[in-house]
């Protein structure tokens, strides 16, 4: 191949489990090539591939190499017949436990507010930021406390919808794979006895509170500056003047359920803490009974950051009623929840914009016993089917992921994580391990599996992303940028100017650039991170 960004050979570059399936994919002609143990220099395995598949979406022809039999614990090294070497990759019994700490990690790199420094920010850090009261649209006059949380992105922006869905994942992994938290103490408030994992979400929590709105229970949609700051702008730098977008049905539902779920979660460790959750996400769906009918949000005059709008709001509901009903028992959300359910949106989408995907996780969560048989019955086969669809989408590609052509949009690998959640809760109510494994193979593509063969979460392998369109990284002057970021991946839109310059033509899956001018391509957010924690920690139980 005459491009000289492809890897002709992809590995996970984070590595494989001793004991479980490895694969290695090429899209080189030579079917022979020979693993070398890196400590040695010793060929420790031989093989050759099978037949290819003819790959679309990266233009290639793919063939898989299995060695699956080598199981000795070491850092490795394909080769190929003709010299062509992939990244190195280790094996070992369990090879996702820093990455799991690094993705978690980054949520604490994302913290607005507060300073960073000392061991735990390492080289990373920064001074406090984003102090100042915000105005709130609207109500000349009124200016509030908009100090804490996450910030978004690549951006200082905060956004009440998008924060509720990365809280929802990590809350949701804690659930279902405890023992992934395990022993875990990353951040300067590890106490042993609140899990970090738990810890970190609780610095979102805190600041969604402050997103509701005082008397009315609705919630502002996002926080931010008028416009973005440059790109060399670190946080404490970013002094613009602070507004409070008005409320929107969107960002309400989406807090009504994500506090739900906090007051069920945080019960065993603080009961007061889940009181409050439970009481906010009560005044929330109080707002949305009075408000049925809300216009979708656009931006208010003279803002331009992030808008997240969203015309439908019927699945925010349904997971807000879902997850209350889940948390309370309560028949009123009950009733709610199943005539919203009648309703035409997606009920198995984990996007910040299509969240019915969790409401239907709720609902299934409660057990057949506790809910309406049909209903029950309807949304389980509805995920199984879905989990069904990407099953035979994977296995007819190339690389292994469910993502058609089309799919390689802006943000791709957020679908990409965000269907192997979906695997993995199709696993979660079938027992079917093959679900478990095609989640496993998107990993394995985030890591390195791809046509491009780099991992596409900054530090965590040998040909990671080093160039992210991620202000801090950028302003920072550090040489690596900061660990841990999950970056959005190929997006056959060309929807920057970078990548409409350098990448025109190019088959979809390549359509990335490692360049920190490519927002549309490799810029990062908490929604991406939450997601392939979610996917990391099932395979670290």
């Amino acid at each position: 191949m005459s491009d000289k960004r492809l890897r002709t050979i992809a590995v996970n570059q984070a590595g494989y489990s001793s004991g479980g399936d490895k694969l290695a994919l090429f899209s080189g002609d030579n079917p022979r090539y020979h693993i070398i143990d890196i400590a040695s220099e010793n060929v420790v395995f031989t093989g050759q591939t099978g037949a290819y598949i003819e790959d679309k979406p990266s233009g290639c022809r793919v063939r898989s190499g299995d060695f699956s039999a080598l199981t000795s614990p070491g850092k490795y090294r394909i080769e190929g017949a003709e010299g062509e070497q992939s990244a190195a990759f280790v094996i070992a019994d369990k090879p996702y436990q820093e990455l799991q700490q690094g993705l978690l990690k980054a949520f604490y790199y994302y913290r607005c507010g507060v300073e960073l420094d000392g061991e735990y920010a390492g080289a990373w850090g920064h001074k406090a930021c984003h102090l100042a009261e915000g105005t709130v649209i609207g109500q000349p006059g009124l200016s509030l406390d908009s100090s804490g949380g996450w910030h978004d992105a690549g951006d200082y922006g905060k956004y009440s919808g998008p924060g509720a869905k990365a809280v929802a994942d990590l809350l949701l992994a804690w659930e279902l794979y405890p023992a992934a938290f395990a022993g875990v103490h990353t951040l300067p408030e590890s106490d042993g006895s609140l899990p970090d994992v738990l810890l970190e979400c609780t610095v979102e929590l805190d600041w969604l509170f402050k997103m509701q709105e005082s008397g009315s229970g609705g919630v502002y949609h996002k926080l931010t500056t008028a416009h973005f700051p440059g790109l060399d702008v670190m946080p404490e730098e970013d002094t613009a003047e602070l507004y409070f977008s008005p409320v929107s049905a969107a960002a309400t539902g989406d807090f009504a359920g994500v506090m739900a779920m906090a007051a069920r979660i945080y019960k065993p460790f603080d009961e007061a803490y889940a009181a409050r959750c439970l009481e906010a996400a009560r005044a929330a769906w109080s707002w949305l009974t009075a408000h049925p009918h809300v216009p979708g949000f656009t931006n208010p005059r003279g803002i331009t950051t992030g808008e997240y709008g969203d015309k439908v709001d019927s699945d925010e509901r349904f997971w807000a009623a879902a997850e209350l009903f889940r948390t309370t028992g309560d028949e009123q959300f009950h009733s709610a929840a199943l005539e919203l359910a009648k309703l035409p949106f997606s009920k198995y989408s984990f996007g910040w914009g299509d969240m019915g995907g969790y409401g239907t996780l709720a609902y299934l969560l409660i057990g057949e016993a506790g809910t309406e048989p049909s209903l029950y019955a309807e949304l389980r086969e509805g995920l199984l089917a879905e989990a069904d669809r990407l099953l035979r989408q994977s296995h007819d590609d190339g690389y292994r992921i469910s993502l058609l052509e089309q799919d390689y949009i802006w943000g791709s690998n957020m679908l990409v994580m965000n269907h192997a959640m979906l695997l993995l809760a199709a696993e979660h109510f079938s027992g079917e391990q093959e679900y478990a494994a095609c989640a496993l193979d998107h990993l394995h593509y985030l890591l390195g599996r791809n046509v491009l063969g780099i991992s596409y979460v900054s530090g965590f392998g040998e040909h990671a992303v080093m160039h992210p369109h991620h202000r801090p990284s950028v302003g920072d002057h550090v040489v690596e940028p900061v660990p841990g970021l999950v970056v959005g991946g190929p997006d056959r839109g060309l929807h920057d100017e970078y990548v409409k310059e350098h990448l025109r033509r190019k088959p979809a899956a390549q359509c990335y650039a490692d360049h920190e001018d490519s927002y549309s391509t490799n810029e990062v957010t908490i929604y991406w991170n939450s997601p392939a924690l979610f996917v990391t920690a099932r395979f670290n139980c």
